[in-house]
């Protein structure tokens, strides 16, 4: 697995972004079955630059936590067939790994949700994570019946790595 972590903010956060997310990410792709090698950028950034890009890419004015950007088409969640004789568009040439999206984490989020939540940074970091990788994986929660499928999958993979509510 290949990813990319960019910070393109003053901020920070007080653990290591890139050693959680790739634990995060693997274990998302660990739980779904996901059969390829794969490729993810993630990009930090603060409210403005989000609504910014959710302005951009979204035709929404407004503050976010998170965007995903999922590069497959899927017929449903998970199902890596898409891939089959579409490699052009899915495969990196030069690394022959599918290239799943891009995740864009608001900083000042992480930290405003986490105090709102009352849990940790860590934890809602990851959240923001699993959320955004399931997105990438063909997962929604536009209706009741989509959230009711995606939300027991993010508490189930966060438990998993033993990272809970606190």
């Amino acid at each position: 697995m290949t990813f990319y972590v960019e910070n393109e903010t003053e901020s920070t956060l007080p653990f290591d972004t890139e050693q959680l997310a790739k634990l995060v990410i693997e274990k998302v792709l660990d739980t779904e079955a996901c059969p390829f090698e794969t490729e993810v950028s993630i990009l930090l950034t603060d409210n403005e630059g989000i609504k910014r890009y959710n302005t951009e890419f979204r035709g929404i004015e407004k503050e976010t936590d998170v965007l995903s950007f999922p590069n497959l088409d899927y017929d449903s969640p998970s199902d890596f067939s898409c891939v089959e004789g579409n490699e052009i568009d899915f495969i990196n040439p030069e690394s022959n790994e599918i290239i799943l999206g891009d995740i864009i984490i608001s900083i000042n989020k992480v930290y405003s949700q986490a105090e709102e939540y009352g849990h940790t940074l860590k934890r809602e970091f990851a959240f923001l994570i699993v959320h955004s990788m399931l997105h990438l994986l063909g997962y929604d929660h536009m209706d009741e019946e989509d959230a009711a499928i995606m939300e027991p999958k993010q508490e189930a993979i966060l438990n998993s790595l033993n990272i809970t509510r606190e």
